[in-house]
């Protein structure tokens, strides 16, 4: 855990307190349908259950104990609770499919930004909402292919981990006028990274890290936070793991 518990109520509400220009989460289905709100495949990590979160019924998820008594959110839910832009992971082509239809139904086109390791379901969510912004995130280094696949699939962001993140692959990403995003953040330490947008699972950490007043840049709040606790960062979210 970061801050709060990954991917909970709690956590999103934290996160915008805190400052931050938006909140990343991560979807699921259940097996009735319901846009689950988490990160991992399986409920195993996160909850004091078990098994895939594709084997429960929402109301089987909901009796579980997310962490300090929080309930596993459904997407819907986190659009009530808070006010911030969302980045919303889906983790393959169905999920698109379901987050498509709540996005038409409650015009989230300027809300809601799409993110996904997977080309399909960026293609997907392209083709279901039109207009609606998408990120494809590296899984694994491929040098410029990142920026060749983000073009091809009509991604206007690229994600990748800071590690992983080269001068050359930023001036192709510029290149093609694609914005770039760094992951993840968790450390002062790591805030060096200076790129138009990071994410953090340490909101506290991130807004203490900022250059002070005077110097040569100013502070200012880092673009996203991620409530989950898996992930590599961007200043100032945890370890990233692909899907």
């Amino acid at each position: 855990m970061g801050v709060e518990p990954e991917n909970t109520l709690r956590s999103f509400v934290a996160a915008e307190r805190a400052g931050l220009d938006a909140v990343e989460l991560d979807l699921h289905l259940s097996k009735d349908g319901a846009l689950v709100v988490m990160h991992d495949a399986d409920v195993d990590r996160t909850t004091d259950g078990s098994g895939p979160v594709a084997d429960h019924t929402l109301a089987e998820l909901r009796a579980l104990d997310a962490g300090l008594g929080e309930r596993v959110p459904v997407f819907e839910e986190v659009l009530a609770a808070v006010s911030v832009p969302l980045q919303a992971e889906i983790k393959d082509v169905q999920a698109a499919r379901a987050l498509a239809a709540v996005m038409l139904e409650r015009d989230l086109v300027e809300r809601v930004e799409v993110s996904s390791f997977h080309d399909e379901a960026i293609v997907e969510i392209a083709r279901l909402v039109p207009g609606v912004r998408t990120a494809l995130i590296a899984s694994r280094y491929d040098g410029l292919g990142i920026v060749e696949r983000a073009v091809a699939v009509g991604a206007a962001t690229v994600c990748l981990n800071l590690r992983r993140l080269t001068l050359e692959i930023v001036e192709e990403a510029r290149r093609h006028g694609l914005r770039i995003i760094g992951w993840v953040v968790n450390t002062p330490t790591s805030c060096g990274w200076s790129g138009p947008s990071d994410w953090t699972a340490r909101p506290p950490t991130v807004r203490r890290s900022g250059t002070p007043a005077g110097s040569r840049r100013e502070p200012q709040p880092r673009g996203l936070t991620s409530s989950s606790n898996s992930r590599s960062s961007r200043c100032g979210m945890p370890k990233r793991s692909s899907p």
